[in-house]
């Protein structure tokens, strides 16, 4: 049967049209590739940028932080891990029922997570039961985790449970020298950035530079082999090496710490300052902060250096000084003591009715009101008084390496008599504590002012390179002879049995000083009232070859008495000479050492004990073990001769020590490491105990202990 020919060549037509439609897409085809071939761009896309960023990874090397050092190399701020402990809640992560990799029992995982992050059993439970979420997180109660907050929780096994890993910025001493290390935290962009202080100030230096790495990677994400990299090494931070002497800070801290307690000022400032170098050794203040756990109302003003008031009389140190290096000032010359009426204003000397016709060197050291302005009024004038403050550095920044340094006001008007007349006691001007100090070196120098600072050095951690700071010092201010005067009458202020700073007095011990109690102005007055008041010391020691130079303020104590400051500048000034072994008028009995704490735990009681007793430390045993299970001070920390170390032992026969004689701090680390019940009563040094020395210590016994200033003053 043949086939009709129409229908053969429709047939034929069909497959025809198909391979000329292919044919015109293999040619759009090839159009197309040539064209991207030979183009750079399609699209105003360049398809070689835009296939590397797609094969490209970038990562950021970041770079470490330097830390921070005291001047014996003790760390006070450091980066370290941090851990954020997260728990998943999905099952499908669970692929083998042994070994589940999701939370399984959330109850059970509640309530021991609670109990390890000291958190609310509800808030973990919460969490743990949010519906559709792959895993969830527990806010501040899991965040920034220590090492061995994670160890802990990672050896309960619970499933399901992970961590985060990033670092942070650890501060181990929390409270010391708080306003001068500062403090740094992550941004948004998880970079630590420093926010007060030396962090804040020196954070270029300390933050160093962030490098990366550039890779092709693959389809799972891993570097492809024999592929070109580039690498920009990341370049650390530098290590800054402060002035601060952790022992002296320690010192101060504790002194301000007391004081406050006692008097409860509005704030206090109790700074010391190496006399020859101007460094800082301490610098102690309340408030203070913990920059591990900032509070929500901390001030960001150090009051070192950022706060201004009107000082009182520790400022007629240098009336005095200005008159006598005029070389006309006559120390002998005799006023009338008791009041002084500048036009319509009438000021009084502390003691209303004075003390008859005195001279003027003992106006100085009696603290009179009266007797600076008649030397100001017999030797000086308004723009020679104002020239005067001005060398000594008032009016003007130190520029010490501390950011938010105030300037402090010298705006006084020479037209107006009282306008210039009352700063040559101390009131219508504003100064901060650091000027305070950085004046003082005058008189430690012989006429010559040293410059404050607070870095001793940078060491670079990439190349090696260390910048240390040098000494500054100007050019002689005031003669030698002015200094030299100056000294006997401030010597005289302190050591004069009539004198009111005479509480200031150490029996063996050459300090010389000027107190100051200042009204407090403001909102336009000076305030009324009993406790507004400021209240301040400087002073020097030892007065013929001067070692240190210490300042103390506090605003609105409950007692505004000068001599309120006594007995912590007293402490301070004993503590550091034993320390440093300053020679005094009265033989240091013994020479001082500082040693790092070691690790005594396990070891034996007696082996240790003997050891740390021929070093000069006061060993106190609790137990009647022979090996030691707990100590304090910790591994690490600095101790000094004669300082006592508790040493607990495997024993259960514990008995009473004779607590009297020690110090609060002392006395609340033994009740802590005995975990009895206790109560203080009073300030200064243990005088009594409720219960007697060497009685058994059993459950449910407290102690109360009653304590007193250690120098008997009121």
């Amino acid at each position: 049967m043949k086939r009709d020919n129409d229908t053969v060549v429709k047939n034929w037509r069909q497959p025809k049209y198909v391979l000329l439609v292919f044919l015109f897409f293999i040619l759009v085809l090839i159009v197309a590739f040539t064209y991207l071939s030979l183009s750079k761009k399609v699209f105003n896309l360049d398809l070689k940028e835009f296939a590397n960023r797609r094969i490209t990874v970038k990562k950021e090397l970041v770079a470490k932080r330097g830390s921070i050092y005291d001047n014996e190399g003790n760390i006070l701020a450091l980066n370290v891990a941090s851990y954020t402990l997260i728990a998943y809640l999905n099952p499908e992560r669970t692929t083998d029922e042994s070994n589940p990799q999701h939370v399984v029992d959330k109850e059970y995982t509640a309530k021991v997570l609670s109990e390890e992050l000291d958190a609310p059993y509800e808030y973990i439970l919460e969490r743990l039961q949010k519906e559709g979420a792959y895993q969830v997180e527990f806010g501040s109660y899991g965040s920034k985790l220590t090492e061995l907050h994670k160890l802990a929780i990672e050896e309960l096994e619970l499933p399901g449970i992970d961590f985060i890993e990033s670092s942070k910025r650890f501060y181990p001493n929390g409270s010391f020298a708080s306003y001068i290390v500062g403090y740094a935290k992550m941004d948004d962009n998880n970079n630590i950035v420093g926010e007060l202080g030396l962090e804040s100030g020196y954070n270029d230096i300390l933050k160093g530079t962030n490098g990366s790495l550039t890779y092709q990677k693959d389809l799972s994400g891993f570097q492809i082999p024999d592929t070109p990299e580039q690498r920009i090494d990341a370049i650390d931070g530098s290590n800054i090496y402060l002035t601060i002497d952790s022992n002296i800070q320690r010192f101060l801290e504790t002194a301000v710490r007391e004081t406050v307690e006692k008097y409860k000022p509005e704030w206090m400032i109790f700074a010391v300052v190496d006399a020859k170098t101007g460094e800082i050794l301490g610098s102690a203040t309340s408030p203070s902060f913990d920059p591990n756990n900032l509070p929500s109302n901390m001030s960001y003003q150090n009051p070192l250096i950022s706060y201004e008031y009107e000082p009182g009389s520790v400022m007629k140190t240098y009336t005095y000084l200005c008159a006598i290096d005029t070389g006309l000032y006559d120390g002998e010359k005799k006023y009338k003591s008791g009041s002084y009426k500048i036009s319509n204003v009438t000021v009084h000397d502390w003691k209303k009715g004075g003390w008859g016709n005195i001279t003027y060197d003992v106006g100085y050291q009696y603290s009179s009101n009266v007797g600076s302005i008649n030397v100001a009024k017999d030797y000086l004038s308004a723009g020679k008084l104002k020239e005067c403050l001005q060398s000594y550095g008032f009016g003007s920044k130190t520029g010490i390496e501390l950011s938010g340094e105030a300037t402090g006001s010298l705006n006084f008007n020479g037209k107006i008599e009282v306008d210039w007349l009352s700063p040559s006691y101390g009131q219508g001007f504003s100064t901060t504590a650091i000027q305070q100090l950085q004046a003082l070196t005058i008189i430690a120098n012989d006429g010559v002012m040293v410059k404050p600072h607070i870095i001793k050095k940078i060491v670079n951690n990439n190349t090696g390179e260390v910048i240390e700071t040098k000494v500054e010092k100007t050019g002689q201010i005031v003669k030698k002879e002015t200094v030299a005067k100056m000294k006997d009458l401030m010597y005289g202020a302190v050591n004069n049995s009539w004198a009111p700073a005479h509480t200031y007095a150490v029996d063996g011990y050459d300090v010389i000083g000027k107190t100051g109690t200042a009204q407090i102005y403001e909102n336009g007055h000076y305030l009324s009232g009993d406790s507004n008041y400021l209240i301040s010391i400087a002073a020097i020691y030892p007065k013929d070859d001067p070692q240190i130079i210490l300042y103390a303020a506090m605003k609105k104590p409950t007692d505004y008495r000068s001599r309120t400051l006594a007995p912590a500048v007293k402490d301070v000034i004993q503590n550091i000479a034993k320390y440093r072994n300053i020679n005094t008028t009265a033989p240091v009995e013994t020479t001082v050492k500082t040693y790092k704490m070691s690790s005594y735990v396990n070891e034996n009681i007696e082996k240790v004990k003997k050891s740390l007793t021929k070093e000069g430390l006061e060993i106190i045993v609790i137990g009647d073990g022979d090996t030691i299970v707990n100590q304090y001070p910790k591994k690490g920390s600095n101790i000094v001769t004669g300082d006592k170390v508790f040493l607990v032992t495997n024993g259960d026969d514990r008995k009473l020590e004779k607590v009297v004689g020690w110090s609060k701090n002392d006395f609340i680390v033994y009740m802590k490491l005995l975990d009895i019940p206790y109560e203080i009563n009073g300030y200064g040094y243990i005088k009594e105990q409720s219960v007697k020395a060497g009685t058994k210590i059993e459950d449910g016994m407290s102690l109360k202990v009653t304590l007193n200033n250690k120098y008997h003053l009121d």
